[in-house]
């Protein structure tokens, strides 16, 4: 059975499979493809809806639990690629 996990986005539970890892290094979020990055994690699923309503509630930000303003542009820079 797969782990189920909760989008920061929409804030509905799904299996893990469903969904992709972001972490923060060094006030970057980075997209972890492979989820095997060391630190804390935030899933989300992989479409602009849910990035996107992510980043404007500041989701990951809570969610990784860091102080201050996270780098976001690898995530819009990965939206721009899939829209």
């Amino acid at each position: 059975m797969d782990p189920v996990r909760t989008c920061v986005g929409c804030r509905t539970r799904a299996s893990r499979s469903t969904l992709v890892r972001v972490v923060a290094i060094d006030s970057t979020l980075v997209l972890d493809e492979r989820a095997s990055m060391p630190g804390r994690g935030a899933w989300v699923h992989d479409t602009p809806e849910c990035m996107t309503a992510a980043l404007r509630r500041r989701a990951f930000v809570r969610a990784l639990r860091v102080s201050g303003s996270l780098d976001t542009q690898t995530i819009e820079e990965h939206l721009q690629r899939k829209g």
